[in-house]
């Protein structure tokens, strides 16, 4: 089984990557592979609402000048991932935003590429913030989906210099136990694949909101 995390951070090895590796520490030690995908200090474009995602069905988004259809295809490989962000306004960091928008679309428009993995969202934040962009990212894992692994506390861990978040002992043990709990559900999953059998996907109903 394998598991990739997402860090968002334009920081390489700030506390995002911290946080990521605590979880990756875990999963390794219970025979869980993992990779950390750094897309943070890339330039990635915004989506561009062209839905040829959804028209092509070739499970690739229309603009090929980055890392998005690269990864759509290794997240779709994987048994689970973890999206982890700073936070920036309170909020997703732009790039990572703009990779997540268009990788759930691409992933919806085809059949629900990442339905029933196991997923996970982890903050990291200097002082406030963490709440709401922790929210935010659990907004693409619940509407795709996905099955949401937790700790003992919102994934949120605090620090302001690359490797500080270390120093936040309740922080560390969310990681630690959400990286436990996602390798219990993996390993539960596989348990069961030839047991019990998925519900089936259901056709999404489009409303709004003008009458």
């Amino acid at each position: 089984m394998k598991v990739i995390a997402i860090n968002g951070s334009p920081r390489k090895e700030g506390n995002t990557f911290h946080a990521l590796s605590i979880i990756g520490n875990e999963l390794k030690s219970q025979d869980i592979e993992f990779e950390i995908l750094h897309i943070g200090h890339k330039a990635i474009h915004g989506c561009m609402a062209c839905g040829k995602c959804a028209v092509n069905k070739d499970e690739k988004c229309s603009v090929t000048t980055d890392v998005v259809n690269e990864s759509v295809a290794l997240l779709k490989q994987a048994d689970g991932f973890v999206l982890g962000s700073p936070v920036y306004y309170s909020g997703i960091a732009g790039t990572m935003k703009s990779f997540l928008d268009r990788v759930f679309y691409v992933s919806g428009a085809n059949g629900g590429l990442f339905r029933h993995k196991v997923a996970a969202a982890v903050v990291a934040v200097r002082r406030t913030g963490g709440s709401s962009t922790f929210d935010q990212l659990n907004h693409y894992l619940t509407y795709c989906e996905l099955i949401v692994a937790t700790a003992n506390y919102w994934n949120v861990i605090h620090g302001r210099v690359p490797g500080e978040a270390s120093q936040d002992h309740e922080g560390v043990q969310a990681m630690r136990l959400l990286g436990r709990n996602m390798a219990w559900l993996l390993k539960m999953k596989e348990a069961t694949r030839n047991v019990l059998i998925p519900p089936e996907r259901e056709k999404k109903e489009m409303t709004n909101f003008i009458r």
